[in-house]
C-alpha cells in the first residue's frame, strides 16, 4: 500500500513539474510567432482571473450576475487614479502634497483594489438578497451599466474619471523599482516586457486558483453549494443565507478588482469602453462553457474563449484571401457573382466570423453538453441519474 502511495505521489509531482515547465516556456515558444501571441496569453490570464471570480458568484452560490464587469472597472479606475498624474493635474491640493504626482506601487494598490471592489460587491448584494433568477440578472445588469455610465460622466463639474477620454499615463508593473514593461537581459537571454507581465499574471492567477480550491472544500464553499441547490433547505439547516450571499458577491468582486488593476497597469490607459455589457457576457460564457462550479472547467473555458478568438484574428485574413482566390474562378464576372464574393468576404471578416463562431459554439454546447465542456463530477452524476443510467 505504501509503495502504491509513493508511486502515485511521484506521478503527481512529475505531472506538476511538467506542467510548471510548460507554463514557464510557453511565452518563449509563443514569442517565436510574434509578440502579439504573448500579449494574447497575458489577456487570457486576465480573463482567467475574472472567470474564477464570477464562478464563485454563479458557479458556487448560484447567483446570476450580469454586471460583474463593473467590479473589473472599479479596480482598473482605482489603480489608474492612484498611479497616474490625473488627480494631481485636476486637484491643486493634491498637487501641493504630491508635486511629483501620485505614483503608488501596484503592490500597495492591489489590496486596495480588491477591498474597494469587494465593498461594491456588498453594495450590489445588499438590495438584491431576496432576488433570484431572471430578476437578479436584470438588477445586476443595471448595476453594471450604472457604473459604466458614471465613469463616462464623472468629468464634470469635478473631473474625476476624465469621462469618455479615459485616463492615460498609468504607471506600468514594477517590482523593486524594475519596470516590467521593458525588456531585460538575464544570462544572455532577452526577456521582453510582455513575458515579464505573463509571469506576474501567471503567479497571481495561480494564487487565485489556489484560493478558489481552498474555498470550494471549506465550510463556506459547502454553504455556497447548499445555497445554489436549495436556498430554503440551506436556511432550514442553519446557514445564514444573507451573509453567505454577501460573501459570495464580495469574494467574486475582489478577484475582479485585482484583475482590473493589472489590466490598467498592463494597458497604461483605461476608458469606459473597456467595461461594456458584452464583456460581462463573455466572462459569463467562459464559466458556462467550461462548467459552472468546476474550477478546472472554468480555467479551460476562460483560456478557450480568450485565446481562440484572438488566434482567429491572426489566422483568418490569410485563410480568407486563399479561399477567395480559390473560389473566384468558379464564379463569372457578373454582378451577382461579385455580390456572392463580397458576401463571403464580409462573412470572413475577423470580427464578424469570430462572433458567428462564438454564437454557434455556445448553441452547440447548450445542446450537446449543457453542463459544460468539463463539468464537475457531481454534475455528471446528476446527468446520469436523470437519464436513469449508471454514472
Amino acid at each position: 500500500m505504501n509503495a502504491m502511495n509513493m508511486a502515485t505521489l511521484k506521478k503527481s509531482w512529475t505531472s506538476l513539474l511538467l506542467i510548471a515547465a510548460a507554463l514557464v516556456l510557453l511565452p518563449h515558444l509563443a514569442g517565436h510567432f510574434g509578440n502579439s501571441w504573448i500579449r494574447i496569453l497575458d489577456f487570457a490570464l486576465l480573463y482567467l482571473m475574472l472567470a474564477l471570480g464570477l464562478n464563485i458568484v454563479v458557479g458556487f452560490a448560484g447567483l446570476l450576475d450580469l454586471g460583474y464587469i463593473a467590479f473589473y472597472a472599479v479596480g482598473a479606475y482605482l489603480y489608474a487614479l492612484l498611479a497616474s498624474p490625473h488627480l494631481t493635474e485636476n486637484f491643486e491640493i493634491l498637487a501641493q502634497w504630491f508635486p511629483q504626482g501620485l505614483h503608488l506601487s501596484i503592490w500597495l494598490v492591489l489590496p486596495l483594489c480588491a477591498g474597494f471592489a469587494a465593498l461594491f460587491g456588498i453594495l450590489l448584494g445588499t438590495p438584491v438578497l431576496k432576488l433570484r433568477g431572471d430578476y437578479l440578472a436584470i438588477v445586476t445588469l443595471g448595476f453594471g451599466e450604472i457604473i459604466r455610465i458614471f465613469l463616462n460622466n464623472l468629468n464634470a463639474p469635478v473631473n474625476i474619471t476624465n469621462g469618455p477620454q479615459g485616463i492615460n499615463l498609468i504607471d506600468p508593473l514594477r517590482i523593486g523599482g524594475v519596470d516590467l514593461s521593458r525588456s531585460t537581459v538575464i544570462g544572455g537571454v532577452e526577456i521582453s516586457g510582455l513575458t515579464w507581465t505573463y509571469y506576474v499574471f501567471l503567479a497571481l492567477a495561480l494564487l487565485i486558483v489556489f484560493v478558489c480550491l481552498r474555498l470550494q472544500d471549506s465550510r463556506i464553499g459547502r454553504a455556497w453549494l447548499a445555497l445554489r441547490e436549495d436556498e430554503l433547505a440551506a436556511k432550514a439547516m442553519g446557514i445564514n443565507t444573507r451573509n453567505i450571499k454577501l460573501l459570495a458577491f464580495a469574494m467574486g468582486a475582489s478577484f475582479a478588482g485585482v484583475a482590473g488593476a493589472l489590466f490598467a497597469a498592463f494597458q497604461g490607459f483605461v476608458s469606459p469602453e473597456s467595461f461594456s455589457l458584452m464583456e460581462s457576457i463573455v466572462v459569463l460564457a467562459m464559466v458556462v462553457l467550461g462548467g459552472m462550479g468546476h474550477i478546472p472547467g472554468v480555467v479551460l473555458g476562460a483560456l478557450l474563449l480568450a485565446a481562440l478568438p484572438e488566434a482567429l484574428r491572426h489566422w483568418l485574413p490569410p485563410l480568407r484571401d486563399v479561399l477567395i482566390a480559390t473560389v473566384s474562378p468558379w464564379f463569372g464576372s457578373g454582378a451577382s457573382s461579385q455580390g456572392v464574393l463580397d458576401f463571403i468576404k464580409r462573412l470572413l471578416e475577423p470580427e464578424v466570423f469570430r462572433s458567428l463562431i462564438f454564437g454557434l459554439a455556445m448553441v452547440g454546447i447548450m445542446l450537446l453538453r449543457p453542463k459544460g465542456l468539463w463539468p464537475s463530477p457531481e454534475a455528471k452524476y446528476q446527468i446520469h441519474a436523470q437519464a436513469g443510467e449508471q454514472p
